[in-house]
């Protein structure tokens, strides 16, 4: 079934801008952002875009600098996730 559909154009650039980046066609990410919200489904994301998001895949930041701190954020978010005895350096 075919159905047009009138975006904003913001909205319009941000869908345009995701499919290249993703990669994926605009009738693909609406389609499946749509069964998100009406069927209740979520998609998983994958370890490397859980990862992305969270600032750990990259050694540049975005003004080309070295980013720092990546070390710090990965033990913190393993001591957020499995609590203090994780992270740490055993002294045995």
């Amino acid at each position: 079934m075919t159905t047009t559909v009138r975006l904003p154009l913001r909205v319009e650039q941000a869908l345009a801008t995701y499919c290249v980046e993703a990669k994926r066609t605009k009738s693909e990410v609406i389609v499946e952002l749509l069964e998100q919200r009406f069927m209740g489904t979520q998609t998983e994301r994958t370890p490397y875009e859980l990862a992305q998001e969270a600032g750990f895949i990259g050694c540049l930041d975005s003004r080309g600098k070295s980013s720092s701190g990546t070390k710090e954020r990965v033990v913190a978010a393993i001591r957020e996730k499995h609590g203090e005895k994780h992270g740490k350096k055993s002294s045995q």
